[in-house]
Order: structure tokens, then sequence, then C-alpha cells
């Protein structure tokens, strides 16, 4: 794994709904290799992670919605596991969603699909994210 020096900071949205079933996490495909992913990116340099998180929500899934100030945690991940590739840190914010939109910036490039939070973490490749959706899930069906 990289030195904390060497991670490149992103920031990310784990977008949900309540439904009578249970929560329901929104995922969205990666341009690159259509995995499914959360909508996240790097943070803009006149912006708070939380603010480019909120983007990068609105641009790549079409959503907004009701952010804390705080985030629910940290999880790092690469896109290759070979040396000398980038290593990632992604600051995730939760977003009880409010609004999906039926047009948005990059909704000929993405997917999106609601899921259960069992399928979305067995969804994504990290596993800390995986984990970290499963934990949120059951502060939500508290």
């Amino acid at each position: 794994m990289a030195k904390k020096s060497d991670l490149i900071s992103q920031s990310a949205i784990l977008p949900y709904r309540l439904r009578k079933t249970g929560p329901e996490f929104l995922l969205i495909t990666s341009i690159g290799s259509g995995r499914w992913v959360l909508p996240k990116g790097h943070i803009n340099s006149n912006m708070t992670s939380r603010q480019s998180a909120i983007k990068e929500a609105f641009e790549e899934a079409g959503i907004n919605g009701r952010v804390p100030k705080t985030s629910f945690g940290i999880y790092t991940y690469s896109k290759k596991d070979e040396p000398g590739v980038p290593h990632y840190q992604v600051e995730v914010f939760t977003m009880r969603v409010i609004c999906v939109l039926n047009a948005w910036p990059e909704e000929l490039r993405r997917t999106r699909e609601w899921m259960s939070p069992k399928k979305a973490s067995d969804s994504v490749e990290e596993g800390a994210l995986s984990r970290m959706m499963l934990d949120f899930a059951g502060e939500l069906e508290r």
C-alpha cells in the first residue's frame, strides 16, 4: 500500500433512499471500466471535500439531497494492483437523495441503479467500501 503522503485525495457520495423494504443505495457505472462505483472525483482546489462530492453527485448521477457536514468514512483504492500506479484516498459523505433528475451532465456516459445494501456492497470491488456500505445500512435500519 502507498504511504499516506503518496495518496491522491478524492471525495464521494454514498446516495441512499429509504423504502418500506429498507434502504437502497444508488450506484453508477465507471466511464472507463463500466464497473459499479459511487459518484466521486478529485477535490476541487476552491471547494471543500463535501462541496466537491456534492458536485460530483450532480454531474455523474443527477442527484441532490441532504448531506451531513462530516464524512461517514474513508477508503483507499488503486485502479491497478501494480507498482507505480497511483493510490487514492476517498472521503465518503452520505446523501439522503431528495431529487433524481431525468437529465444530467453525464447521463449519456453512465448508467445508474438503485440497489439493496447487500447487492450494492457485492457490486463494488473495494472491500473497505463494501464494508462501509453495510455498516451504514445497519445504522439506517436501527
